[in-house]
């Protein structure tokens, strides 16, 4: 019944209208009554003090609280697909007064590359102007918790560091989608672990940028264990390696 419901959203430009404007509602709630504890804010806040632009990397399943939390005094643009349910989020975080750069988190030119060319040159140009950029290096489709290329590939072109980030909720549903989609429910407690920035040398070749995705997608799995750890709740696991090891080849 459901999916019947979100297929329907999908292709009814009012019903798609209505569900983004509920979806910012709902994170704007979720977070204004939530207890949130900033773990590592010392990483970021530096970088914001200074107006100094980082790519902030965190999983497609904690998705959700990143737009609330984010300040406003520090302009961002998110890396979002192209498909439909991409269009869902960019217009939902839309109502937050941040941008998006639509495309893939492939590596340009790869066959899970979509609008990967173009997107890139969005998020350079967002990070040359001292911008800030998300990145989910695991969507739009996975496999989950597992990092494609194309986050390093940004970091070494545009010379910034890459930042883990992820949350956990003591009360939160998780939807049995590919990603394990976490929702915080409104009134919990919740925490957000922000990780040590990775950089990668400009220089670095395809050995470096695989060591490189490595450490992010460790960095990653680190911060988002320590959060589901520290509310008491059971970690979501990442997809098997096998499946990561198709996904960047």
């Amino acid at each position: 019944m459901f999916k019947d419901t979100w297929r329907r959203i999908r292709k009814s430009d009012a019903a798609r209208r209505v569900a983004c404007w509920l979806v910012a509602m709902y994170i704007r709630l979720a977070w204004a009554t939530g207890r949130w504890e900033i773990k590592n804010a010392a990483v970021p806040e530096r970088f914001w003090r200074e107006g100094k632009p980082f790519i902030i990397a965190f999983w497609h399943g904690r998705l959700l609280i990143l737009p609330a939390m984010w300040p406003t005094s520090a302009k961002i643009s998110m890396l979002i697909s192209m498909h439909r349910d991409g269009e869902l989020i960019a217009n939902a975080i839309g109502y937050f007064g941040h941008g998006t750069v639509r495309g893939s988190a492939a590596k340009p030119g790869s066959a899970k590359d979509r609008g990967g060319v173009a997107a890139l040159r969005g998020m350079l140009k967002a990070l040359k102007a001292n911008e800030y950029v998300g990145i989910t290096p695991d969507g739009p489709r996975g496999p989950r918790m597992r990092a494609s290329e194309g986050i390093v590939t940004v970091a070494r072109m545009s010379g910034v560091p890459i930042i883990p980030c992820s949350y956990g909720a003591r009360a939160r549903k998780v939807l049995g989608s590919w990603d394990r989609f976490v929702i915080p429910l409104p009134f919990t407690r919740g925490v957000i672990v922000w990780g040590e920035p990775i950089y990668i040398a400009r220089e670095a070749d395809a050995a470096a940028l695989e060591t490189a995705r490595q450490t992010v997608e460790a960095g990653l799995n680190a911060v988002t264990r320590a959060a589901d750890e520290a509310m008491g709740v059971d970690p979501v696991e990442p997809a098997p390696v096998t499946a990561s090891a198709e996904a960047v080849a």
